[in-house]
């Protein structure tokens, strides 16, 4: 009988690939095969022995075709809107990630970085890294988010302007500040201006000065005077630092390099362009 289970759920699996389909939760896969929950759990823990199932959140499994065996999962783009569907969550694919996806990157990145109003842990899922970064108020930037098709579906990422705004609202997800404008010397072309400026009316303002002011070093300023028409309407621009990690190291002068007067930017160090 367990084996009869065992081979019932590989079948289903099998199903699922040919439909296109690599997920499903516990409770579908029990209801459709007519199964309890014990039996279940065996069947599945057999498959993810083989390395022909995945579990990343507790009663939501992936299935790992045979061509991503070697990985030890599918790449995280076929399931991270299933996932995030199971964790009953908004959600977009942000930071280097969405970079990358929009053609601005100069090395690979390491994590696959989700933004979304739930903490949520780390999920090694095969070789792949799944970092999640929290925002409050995933509504306050919903129109910064799109759809981009995968291999299985479609998922949520962010725009280029909204993922101009995050790799400086997440110093700690950019790789620095040296390379955060490395990407945006590249991401800056794919920048709607009026977006921006709609994006920075609801962002913190300093992340909105850093980001302007890098993009008109950057030589990108003909994206930046909507967006600092809408920072000058939340009133008077406080000075701020460039990178708040310079300010408190001792290995920097205590006088700064540059003070920006349109931004209101103190740089005490400027960026350095990789390649």
């Amino acid at each position: 009988m367990i084996y009869d289970q065992r081979s019932i759920l590989s079948g289903y699996v099998s199903g699922l690939l040919s439909a296109g389909h690599v997920t499903f939760t516990a409770e579908e896969a029990e209801r459709t095969l007519g199964i309890g929950h014990g039996a279940f759990l065996d069947a599945a823990e057999r498959l993810q022995r083989r390395k022909a199932l995945l579990s990343p959140r507790q009663g939501f499994y992936v299935v790992v075709p045979l061509q991503h065996a070697s990985w030890g999962a599918p790449p995280p783009a076929w399931f991270i809107d299933a996932l995030m569907r199971r964790e009953g969550q908004a959600y977009y694919v942000g930071l280097l990630k969405a970079a990358e996806l929009h053609g601005a990157t100069h090395q690979a990145v390491m994590e696959f970085q989700v933004v979304t109003a739930k903490r949520l842990p780390r999920i090694r899922a095969g070789r792949s890294m799944i970092a999640f970064y929290f925002r409050k108020n995933m509504k306050a930037v919903a129109a910064g988010m799109e759809d981009r098709k995968t291999d299985t579906g479609t998922m949520k990422i962010s725009s280029g302007a909204l993922t101009a705004l995050d790799l400086l609202r997440y110093p700690q997800a950019s790789g620095g500040m040296d390379n955060a404008a490395t990407v945006l010397s590249e991401l800056g072309r794919k920048i709607d201006p009026e977006e921006l400026a709609a994006l920075s009316a609801v962002v913190e303002r300093p992340v909105v000065q850093r980001l302007g002011y890098l993009l008109d070093h950057l030589g990108h300023d003909g994206s930046t005077g909507p967006m600092l028409k809408a920072l000058l309407a939340r009133g008077s621009l406080p000075w701020t630092e460039l990178d708040r990690r310079q300010a408190l190291d001792p290995d920097f002068a205590p006088e700064p390099r540059q003070r920006d007067l349109r931004w209101r930017i103190i740089v005490r160090r400027l960026p350095q362009i990789d390649g």
